[in-house]
C-alpha cells in the first residue's frame, strides 16, 4: 500500500549545487560589474551584485529542472 519513496536530494548533490551556484555568482559578478554605467565603486558593487543574483537564481532554477528531467529520463530507461 505505502511505497517507499526515494529522496530527491542528497547532501552531496546539495553541496555540488552550492558550489556551482556560488561559482556562477562570482563569475557573473565579474562580468556584469564591468557593465554598470557608474564611476562610484559602491554603485558598481551594488548593481553588479543585484544583477548577478537575479541571473544566478535563474541558473539555480535551470540546474534543478535539468536534474529533474535527467532523473526522469534515467528512470524511464530503467523500466
Amino acid at each position: 500500500m505505502a511505497q517507499s519513496e526515494r529522496k530527491l536530494t542528497s547532501p552531496a548533490s546539495l553541496a555540488v549545487d552550492a558550489v556551482l551556484v556560488v561559482a556562477f555568482f562570482v563569475y557573473m559578478y565579474t562580468v556584469l560589474s564591468t557593465h554598470v554605467p557608474s564611476r562610484d565603486p559602491a554603485m558598481i558593487r551594488l548593481w553588479g551584485a543585484i544583477s548577478s543574483s537575479c541571473v544566478t537564481a535563474l541558473f539555480w532554477l535551470a540546474l534543478q529542472m535539468f536534474r529533474v528531467v535527467y532523473r526522469a529520463q534515467r528512470d524511464s530507461a530503467k523500466k
